[in-house]
């Protein structure tokens, strides 16, 4: 899997080290048969190779490999997040039965709406159902994925009980039937059509990162303003007040599992390049080099957003396993979520069309290694928003 080899000769270790390029890169050192491999990351291939193959000294209990080793194997990086996922897939191939634990692997929590259910209810999970459509993530952790659901479910009239319910009028019901917060199926405190619609609610909620509520309650305070049923409208509009907050807690990435859409732009080990990864359903394809700097003899004077387009038009997904999408958004999650990363990703709309001027200027930046701008997923929503309406309009 990784991309070069070498020979290695404890006699021969200068010229040995000498070939090696002292570049960030994710290796594997192989001994005898049978024996069980080293698998790394590095910012410096050389120097660490150095250190774990050259002489020994007299006093140190520093790791040295230097009569175990036959051969090297090794691909350049040009990022980390690029060097995590080539490592993942080298500890997968190379400890089948231990991977994730030698990668310190954490699945990403994911709020699960339980649509098999007579009544349907949501949770939050760290596994991946067969079906993709009833999981929404991923979250930061399973506290914020918890806040998420719970502050989002106060909207509206759905469950939070997890028994299995079998409706009997003779049930006490309980605080959330009393505060008037669920519709009480458990002792038929409504009809099943009723639930399933209140459901439908929760679930459009859920696909449109809580634009669905919004646009509702809007409309529905314009129509009491043109009423001239103030009171009406100033709850309604305490309400979406309410609701706002609720809505900043999901970033960008936060959406459908089987609609994640994406593009990730990562800096690129070769020259005057960057490496791209396409997310779709919450796999990662397998990266894409891509020449920034457009050849003059090449005949060809493409905008760099088709240039884009074209370079992306067949992307390599591998295998597409539930366990695979669990263990590969783990790792996007990883990325993603930190204070500070290399690199810049962005995600499709809700018609599914990826923001290609944005993604422009974000390559720009990240091939000069300029800082990824501010988050501007709320901008992107609004303005979403706006043409949404604007076409209802028209």
């Amino acid at each position: 899997m990784l991309r070069f080899q070498a020979e290695f000769v404890p006699e021969h270790d200068r010229e040995f080290f000498a070939a090696v390029p002292a570049k960030p890169a994710v290796f594997l050192l192989r001994g005898e048969a049978g024996t069980e491999p080293y698998v790394s990351k590095t910012t410096n291939l050389r120097r660490r190779l150095q250190r774990l193959l050259g002489s020994e000294g007299e006093q140190t209990r520093r790791l040295n490999l230097r009569n175990r080793v036959r051969t090297l194997e090794y691909s350049l990086t040009g990022s980390d997040f690029e060097s995590q996922l080539v490592l993942y897939k080298a500890l997968r191939e190379a400890f089948p039965k231990n991977y994730v634990d030698r990668l310190r692997l954490r699945f990403a929590p994911l709020v699960h709406l339980h649509l098999e259910n007579r009544y349907p209810r949501a949770s939050v999970t760290l596994k991946l159902g067969k079906n993709a459509s009833e999981y929404y993530g991923p979250f930061a952790s399973r506290v914020s994925a918890e806040k998420f659901a719970n502050d989002a479910l106060d909207f509206f009239k759905m469950r939070r009980c997890v028994e299995e319910l079998n409706p009997d009028p003779k049930f006490p019901g309980c605080v959330y039937s009393e505060m008037k917060m669920c519709l009480a199926p458990c002792f038929k405190g409504c009809t099943d059509e009723e639930y399933s619609a209140e459901v439908v609610r929760v679930q459009e909620f859920f696909d449109t990162s809580g634009q669905s509520l919004r646009r509702e309650l809007e409309q529905a305070r314009e129509k009491a303003s043109a009423d001239l049923e103030f009171e009406t409208a100033a709850a309604l509009h305490a309400k979406i007040e309410k609701l706002k907050p609720v809505l900043g807690q999901v970033p960008e990435i936060v959406t459908r599992i089987d609609r994640t859409k994406g593009l990730m732009i990562q800096p690129a080990a070769e020259p005057d390049s960057v490496m791209l990864f396409q997310i779709d359903a919450g796999r990662i394809s397998e990266p894409i080099p891509f020449l920034v700097n457009q050849p003059a003899d090449s005949g060809k004077m493409h905008s760099m957003e088709a240039r884009l387009q074209e370079a992306l038009a067949a992307p390599v997904f591998g295998k597409a396993t539930i366990l695979d999408t669990m263990e590969q958004l783990a790792i996007l999650k990883r990325w993603y979520y930190r204070t500070s990363k290399t690199g810049e990703a962005f995600f499709a709309d809700q018609s599914g069309e990826l923001p290609w001027r944005r993604i422009v200027r974000g390559l720009s930046r990240v091939f000069r290694g300029e800082k990824a701008a501010p988050d501007l997923s709320e901008s992107a929503k609004d303005y979403w928003i706006f043409r949404h309406k604007e076409g209802l309009a028209n």
